[in-house]
């Protein structure tokens, strides 16, 4: 069985093609460069350069994988969430491609790629906790089967990635943030500069990052004559310190959070093993060492994509594609691109208006 997967939901075009064998066949991904000047993804262009590049990326990906499109069982797709125009991109040449070969279309939800790409490369079985941590969501979720889904806890503001985003930028260090926080951070003093950490004592799994941004803030205002962020002026190790400060607080924001998320798992669950992580932020090492001790504290194995399957990319929605495919889940060609698409939506939710309670 032969899956190709398209993905366009962000500024990363993306295609894959996989097989039951758990076999990345070929893969291309074209990485937008054109919203470094803006400090943030502009949704259209974004999609226009998706539909620039998305049939190149496709043909490249097929001269990898060294197959023609009549070998491929189906064609996959991330239909939602995202920014609109770009999953309309992914779509609809999923669907003409589909209908051209006469093969079934499967419509990805993005979460889902990210929530199952780790099965590809790890021997996984469900139920499995998982934290997916992205620049646009953050939700600790039990993972009982595809298209099966318990959502234990998720942030009410910012997502962990937008936070990291956000302080990059505050801090002048460019766009993405992620990559030069936690470069920074490891030559920095992570107990220099004390910062909250909110919904500590919630009594449930929902996160929030936005207090934690602002404080960060506040500390890099009190370096301007004029208490503008604008004009604040930081000598590079208080850069490097406050880096730190904010990666190991929100990473202890998650771990705290995944606690709770782990004693309520294993009495519900008690046949699951694993804590996966995935997303973009799921590339962050300081992240995944803290998540492997947490696994290694409550008897879990931890699992993770490699860090180039963190971030958005074909392979993962080729996979979740095949997961889908072969459980019977084919998607009609009239199907309409989401740009929310809860990963839960029909899956009972845990106990509590706010998620699992402590």
């Amino acid at each position: 069985m032969i899956v190709l997967g398209i993905e366009s939901s962000c500024d990363d075009t993306g295609a894959a093609v996989v097989n039951d064998e758990k076999e990345i066949l070929g893969e291309a991904l074209q990485s937008q460069e054109e919203h470094k000047r803006y400090g943030g993804v502009v949704p259209e262009i974004a999609a226009r350069a998706h539909l620039e590049h998305v049939d190149e990326i496709v043909n490249t990906c097929l001269e990898r994988a060294h197959i023609s499109l009549k070998d491929v069982d189906a064609v996959a797709a991330s239909a939602g969430p995202g920014l609109i125009g770009g999953v309309v991109v992914g779509v609809m040449t999923a669907k003409a491609l589909a209908l051209a070969l006469d093969k079934p279309f499967v419509a990805i939800n993005h979460l889902e790629g990210h929530a199952l790409c780790a099965r590809l490369v790890h021997p996984i079985e469900f139920p499995y906790l998982l934290l997916l941590v992205s620049g646009g969501h953050c939700q600790i979720l039990v993972v009982k089967d595809v298209g099966a889904y318990e959502r234990l806890g998720t942030t009410i503001d910012d997502a962990a990635g937008e936070a990291f985003d956000k302080v990059a930028k505050m801090l002048g260090l460019g766009y993405p943030g992620g990559p030069m926080i936690e470069k920074l951070a490891a030559s920095g003093d992570d107990s220099r500069f004390s910062l909250p950490r909110p919904l500590l004592n919630s009594g449930d799994c929902n996160l929030s990052f936005s207090g934690l941004k602002t404080a960060v803030r506040k500390i890099i205002e009190s370096y301007s004559p004029d208490g503008e962020i604008e004009h604040a002026i930081l000598p590079k190790q208080d850069v490097a310190d406050v880096c730190a400060c904010f990666q190991m607080t929100a990473t202890d924001c998650l771990v705290r959070k995944l606690e709770k998320a782990i004693a309520y798992f294993q009495q519900k669950y008690p046949a699951g093993r694993h804590l996966v992580v995935s997303g973009g932020v799921a590339s962050n090492t300081y992240l995944r060492g803290k998540l492997k001790q947490l696994a290694e504290k409550y008897g879990m194995e931890f699992a993770a994509p490699p860090i180039r399957f963190c971030t958005d990319n074909g392979v993962m929605v080729a996979w979740a594609g095949l997961e889908r495919f072969r459980k019977g889940f084919i998607s009609p060609l009239d199907f309409k691109p989401r740009p929310r698409w809860p990963l839960d939506e029909n899956a009972p939710k845990a106990a509590g208006a706010g998620g699992v309670k402590a």
